[in-house]
């Protein structure tokens, strides 16, 4: 009696034990679907905010919308984009090559088709890798622009620097590279159908 009753024991006690490990495998997966799915809606709201950033500068120095740039003296009106930002550099070590390179053409040409292609490529989700190293160059030289080291400026009067390095340039730069690496224009974007296209397939830096 007990040599035939021992299998029935044994059964009875492994099929519920495979039961719930099965169902938490599937709970387990789950999870993790959903920690991806709400990971990947959150670097594209990260990107399209980042992106309406660039976009916006651009448009406001443009146009003059009375936000940074006042009314009037955007670049459509003959303003300079770049001309007030560099000529009041006061600290680092390129403050005169800064100085000098205040409302060239060029250098409002470079700056502002930097500015419109980082904030469309963002948006639309296409080109991050481009958009990051564009934008990470655009936002060392604006960090040196501000250089944060600084506790005085050239003129001995207090730069108010809250941190000797970090600033949000930094804070851009990374956040650039990391929608990049993550492939963050996948998510609410053209990411996927831009890297089908004959012309960016093979070439991985166009993604």
């Amino acid at each position: 009696m007990a040599v035939h009753e021992h299998p029935h024991r044994s059964s009875e006690l492994h099929l519920p034990l495979f039961r719930r490990t099965h169902s938490a495998a599937e709970s387990d997966l789950s999870a993790v679907s959903h920690t991806h799915t709400i990971g990947a809606y959150a670097l594209a709201s990260l990107r399209l905010l980042t992106g309406f950033v660039f976009l916006w500068a651009f448009l406001d120095k443009t146009f003059g919308f009375g936000y940074a740039t006042a009314s009037g003296t955007g670049w459509v009106d003959g303003g300079s984009p770049t001309n007030g930002f560099l000529s009041s550099v006061a600290a680092g070590p390129m403050e005169s090559t800064f100085h000098s390179l205040a409302g060239h053409a060029w250098a409002d040409w470079l700056f502002m088709l930097g500015l419109l292609g980082i904030g469309v490529a963002l948006i639309a989700g296409v080109a991050l890798r481009l958009a990051a190293a564009a934008g990470t160059v655009m936002m060392a030289l604006m960090w040196m622009a501000e250089w944060p080291p600084a506790k005085h400026l050239s003129d001995g009067s207090a730069s108010m620097s809250t941190n000797p390095f970090v600033d949000y340039h930094l804070i851009y730069a990374v956040v650039l590279i990391a929608l990049a690496a993550f492939s963050a224009g996948n998510t609410l974007g053209l990411g996927r159908l831009w890297a089908r296209l004959p012309f960016v397939s093979g070439r991985r830096w166009l993604r």
